[in-house]
């Protein structure tokens, strides 16, 4: 099997799970880190934020006792609060790895000149990626990019270049425009690009990776040397074991059934309420329910509720109401999840594409609410 090795760190499986705001806490990465070896990624959170000492952040940025790599993405603006919150990162909260975001898309990220918004400032990235690496010391740093804000703005092959040169362990391509957001076809052929350009550490790819057997083509078609798995995962969590028998060579093992799905949502909630309490964790779980029963054929009545439970016993009891002997339908293996939004024109600071050359942080770019 295919090993992942990010600096130091060695991926059992050359798999990664995605960061996704409101998704990725504690719960869902051990629930995940149960079905299959990987590197599993915490929600983003805002380097201002950490360096202030935000307790939203903080919370966020917390690691389960028996996590045994603890991974979290940073998002930031400028370079020296960057270097702070990575400083804080490894030497007080104790990271192994830490994921910088250069590709979200969102409009409250991107018009703050964050995010996927960042990459077009060459300058300022490369400060902003040289300062959290110099910070990091022997803790590997990542970079996530997308291909650029828009078709008429590319910048995945310069920035990647860049940050290998400023001694990242790793460059993952979301093979979509900011523009983009989650709508068309991921277009893998820029990952095989990046690939080609980029030769000193390893690239992943991302994008359209609905089953395992995408992993593998994505692999072949690409060259690339890992995939980061988003949207896939939602509601299906045994996507990890499916990725660690294709990297494996092992056959490939049957969807599960209804039943064995609903014991995953039991996992899942237990966890969530475990973690944030009650009434948090069931809240949360609303929108993860809804993604377990893609494609079966259960009735209205019960995703609603469901959508709507407010109570630990009300979601046991609905749950225990599904007939356990439905087969998992084939047609819904591919079916969307989460985002689906998109295309829309990228919000981005005034005059942001004017010098990008300018090495300066956008004004007021690092206060951001953590999570976006």
């Amino acid at each position: 099997m295919p090993v992942l090795r990010l600096g130091g760190l060695t991926v059992d499986t050359p798999v990664v799970l995605a960061p996704m705001a409101g998704v990725t806490n504690s719960a869902f990465r051990q629930l995940c880190r149960g079905y299959g070896a990987g590197l599993y990624v915490s929600e983003m959170i805002t380097a201002r934020a950490l360096v202030e000492g935000n307790a939203k952040t903080l919370t966020m940025a917390s690691f389960a006792d028996d996590e045994p790599v603890r991974s979290v993405q940073l998002c930031g603006v400028d370079p020296g609060v960057m270097g702070a919150a990575v400083r804080r990162l490894v030497g007080t909260i104790g990271v192994d790895h830490i994921d910088l975001n250069f590709g979200c898309p969102a409009g409250k990220v991107t018009r703050q000149g964050a995010g996927a918004a960042l990459p077009i400032h060459r300058s300022l990235f490369r400060s902003i990626v040289g300062a959290a690496v110099r910070a990091a010391g022997s803790v590997p740093v990542t970079v996530k990019l997308r291909k650029g804000v828009d078709d008429d703005h590319l910048t995945y092959l310069e920035s990647g270049l860049i940050a290998a040169d400023e001694g990242v362990a790793a460059i993952t391509l979301h093979a979509r425009t900011a523009e983009q957001l989650y709508s068309g076809q991921a277009d893998w052929s820029a990952i095989a690009l990046l690939k080609e350009a980029v030769t000193s550490v390893p690239v992943l790819g991302n994008g359209d990776l609905w089953e395992a057997s995408d992993a593998l083509a994505m692999v072949r078609a690409t060259g690339c040397d890992g995939v980061v798995v988003g949207r896939g995962c939602l509601g299906r969590p045994w996507l990890f074991r499916d990725l660690d028998d294709a990297f494996a060579g092992r056959s490939h093992q049957s969807p599960p059934s209804l039943g064995e799905v609903a014991d995953m949502m039991r996992s899942h909630v237990g966890l969530l309420c475990r973690s944030f309490g009650e009434d948090i964790g069931v809240r949360q779980f609303r929108k993860h329910a809804g993604w377990y029963l893609t494609g079966f054929p259960v009735g209205s009545a019960v995703r609603r509720s469901l959508a709507q439970a407010d109570s630990l016993t009300e979601v046991h009891q609905l749950v225990d109401s599904l007939d356990a002997t439905l087969s998992f339908p084939h047609e819904a293996l591919r079916m969307a999840r989460g985002h689906t939004n998109g295309p829309r024109p990228v919000r981005l600071p005034s005059g942001w594409l004017d010098d990008v050359d300018d090495p300066t942080p956008p004004a007021g770019g690092d206060i951001l609410v953590s999570g976006g």
